[in-house]
């Protein structure tokens, strides 16, 4: 399992490095995002997301519709009724495939599990993007931040700061979420050049803040010197934070994220995390968009099948030094 993994993150990176160099149908990042990309006539785009609570799932659907202002379409902005059904969202699909929708953004639940609605979609022609957790086979497009990257990044950002030692815990995303398994390789590989640093747990939490919170106390009650937290998603890393607090820890353990949601940047601001990741998830959306709308119009598409955004070159790093800034002029959430 290792072995296909590992084959299939060095795919994602050569495509990664690959789009990297192609030039974007836009131009800025989180609200100053902007696109010269028109429809030439009144699509729909669809944008499904996990759930309507995560900030993430929320920023897809803010850069979904400020894209169908900006370029001239119409937004259907959807989430399941029940958090995290993978059937609700291939219900949703099929229904708006029978409704005549042009094209989907998707953040899939389960990799595997929204494949009958996209390959329903496939078969009507319509084309779909995902971002963050991809389909089982190829789409449109992928796009989103490069999750091995965000790993490795924020992985050497904490190794560093410990000074190459010390014991550390993992609350990893939803099992089979293919964005997570991403992010917790990027990391496992990173601090695998640091031989003083020992991951004592890894365990789900399920992108979800208050099981962040129980897990986190729940390793921290077996394993009495750790350093730091890692949270794969800003949620469960606030989460951690709660626990350190309770176990009267405040101080003592590095707590890190990602996705730079709002209430992960407060709690950089006041000194509660060390850092997160700006995965941007309005402007990943409002990226998808100009692709599909582009491809509405000429059939044109994407230089490569996963086109990630942003990227390390986005400076996406959020820490107690930038903070003020990033909350000033780039915050996504805004």
């Amino acid at each position: 399992m290792r072995k296909v993994l590992s084959a299939f993150l060095t795919a994602a990176m050569l495509s990664a490095a690959f789009a990297g160099a192609a030039e974007l149908p836009t131009t800025g990042i989180g609200p100053s995002i902007a696109s010269d990309v028109k429809a030439n006539k009144r699509y729909t785009i669809a944008c499904i997301v996990k759930n309507s609570t995560n900030p993430y799932m929320v920023g897809n659907l803010k850069g979904t519709e400020k894209a169908g202002k900006d370029m001239g379409f119409d937004s259907v902005l959807m989430a399941p009724a029940t958090n995290d059904s993978v059937e609700e969202q291939v219900k949703i699909m099929e229904d708006l495939i029978q409704k005549g929708v042009d094209a989907f953004i998707v953040h899939c639940v389960d990799t595997n599990g929204i494949m009958p609605g996209v390959r329903k979609a496939m078969r009507a022609g319509i084309p779909v993007a995902t971002i963050g957790t991809p389909a089982a086979i190829e789409t449109f497009l992928r796009t989103g931040v490069d999750y091995y990257e965000t790993g490795v990044v924020i992985a050497e950002a904490v190794a560093r700061k410990l000074g190459g030692k010390g014991q550390v815990i993992i609350l990893e995303g939803p099992p089979g979420a293919q964005n997570a398994i991403e992010r917790l390789e990027g990391i496992r590989i990173a601090l695998d050049k640091f031989p003083g640093i020992e991951i004592v747990a890894s365990q789900t939490a399920n992108f979800k803040r208050v099981e962040g919170m129980q897990v986190a106390e729940n390793l921290l009650q077996r394993h009495k010197g750790v350093a730091a937290i890692f949270g794969l998603n800003d949620e469960m890393a606030i989460g951690a934070v709660q626990a350190v607090k309770a176990a009267g820890l405040d101080g003592k353990v590095l707590i890190v994220g990602f996705d730079g949601n709002q209430d992960g940047a407060a709690a950089i601001r006041d000194g509660d995390m060390l850092m997160s990741y700006n995965t941007d998830p309005f402007g990943s959306a409002y990226l998808a968009c100009a692709y599909l709308v582009k491809n509405l119009n000429d059939g044109s598409k994407p230089p490569k099948y996963f086109v990630p955004f942003p990227s390390r070159d986005d400076d996406p790093l959020i820490d107690k030094n930038n903070v003020d800034k990033y909350i000033a002029d780039i915050a996504w959430w805004k």
